[in-house]
């Protein structure tokens, strides 16, 4: 073509005529991820904790959590027994990590996390029947647990993200066990603290959460790290994330409300 401006439109080019001269330009197309539809959606939203007030509430339902168990646990011990216990057991796993690390630890780094353990004391302390309304209440019981398994996810992705970060490699292209090392403690971290208890949490066998906490750091870790698990697939550490999350609620689900983790009280025969 001959005209001195005339634009022709292909499928992925565009060929521009300038006075006899032809100039071709390539258009990139936008990269289509088909998991995107993981990421699309308010249930991730709520998972990912996008907004203030849901990381607000899930902090409240993670202390109010570890705040039934640590209560049920040192029946007829002092108000100061508990709050420190309460304090040691939510913030366990945010305090060992980031020293680890060389960071800041997160009762330091987060103001809003001691509000919400300050207030569940006053609640547990003060108001002993909510405690047993949650006993009774399956439907309460399941959104303070799916509460809790949101924000343990968050840290146990975060924090074995950063390390991985940190942690320079050795033997392999990336550093293998050291962040999934910190991210398990992230995420059951709690139980050891305080440090005297030693080995004693582990004495009957790894609890639930120890097991899911390191299920999720090494899922998280080999996911991100990994190129042909994660080809094409855009934001694949909140995607990781989500899938931790959702693992954690199954499980913590499945192990408080299936038989097997209701004991059958056996009645006693009378002759």
């Amino acid at each position: 073509s001959t005209a001195p401006f005339k634009c022709r439109f292909r499928s992925q080019q565009v060929i521009i005529s300038i006075m006899g001269r032809r100039k071709e330009e390539v258009i990139a197309e936008e990269p289509v991820d088909p998991t995107g539809w993981m990421l699309g959606n308010t249930v991730a939203d709520f998972i990912l904790m996008n907004t203030n007030e849901i990381r607000y509430m899930c902090m409240f339902g993670y202390a109010f959590f570890v705040a039934t168990n640590v209560f049920n646990a040192t029946k007829g011990k002092s108000f100061t027994f508990r709050f420190v216990q309460l304090i040691c057991a939510c913030t366990g796993g945010g305090i060992i990590v980031p020293i680890l690390l060389n960071l800041i630890p997160v009762p330091i780094a987060q103001d809003a996390f001691p509000v919400a353990v300050l207030v569940n004391y006053f609640i547990h302390t003060y108001f002993p029947v909510i405690r047993e309304v949650y006993a009774l209440s399956p439907p309460l019981k399941t959104v303070i647990i799916c509460l809790f398994e949101i924000l343990r996810a968050m840290v146990v992705c975060k924090f074995t993200g950063v390390a991985g970060a940190k942690i320079p490699a050795s033997d392999f292209s990336f550093p293998v066990f050291g962040p999934i090392f910190c991210g398990t403690i992230a995420g059951c971290g709690g139980a050891f603290f305080p440090l005297n208890k030693g080995f004693d949490p582990i004495a009957k066998g790894v609890a639930p959460p120890m097991y899911s906490a390191f299920l999720g750091a090494a899922f998280f870790h080999l996911f991100t790290q990994i190129s042909f698990l994660n080809q094409g697939m855009i934001d694949a550490p909140k995607k990781a994330n989500v899938m931790v999350a959702v693992f954690f609620m199954a499980y913590s689900l499945y192990k408080t409300f299936s038989p097997a983790a209701t004991p059958v009280k056996k009645e006693k025969k009378t002759v």
